[in-house]
């Protein structure tokens, strides 16, 4: 359904409330701060399954938010950002009509000499 009115993932995004817009005013241009607008029970949803997904076993939520923090964002700018890649891999999903399909880790020059 909304994979198919939505362009791109950022329409989408915007739509939920949880891409960041820029402040204008004139030629005044001041910044990108948070939506306060967009669908507040979906924005909602998407806020509350990422912070819950912060304690799940899969590491892959929890590995991004450290990142995040690790760039100096503060808990809930990682929380927003943790969010909007979720609703990226919703979205894509929903065009692809495909399940979702945890990501599998990348063997590496060091897993591989482990291996040997």
């Amino acid at each position: 359904m909304w994979g198919k009115e939505f362009k791109t993932a950022g329409h989408l995004a915007s739509y939920a409330g949880i891409a960041p817009t820029t402040r204008r005013s004139g030629t005044s241009i001041r910044g990108e701060f948070a939506n306060r607008g967009g669908n507040k029970r979906l924005k909602s949803t998407l806020f509350n399954s990422a912070f819950a997904s912060l304690k799940s076993k899969d590491p892959t939520s929890r590995t991004y938010y450290d990142k995040k923090r690790a760039e100096k964002k503060t808990h809930k700018q990682a929380v927003i950002a943790l969010a909007r890649r979720r609703l990226d891999t919703l979205y894509a999903m929903l065009r692809d009509g495909t399940f979702y399909q945890a990501p599998t880790p990348q063997k590496t020059d060091h897993n591989l000499a482990k291996a040997a």
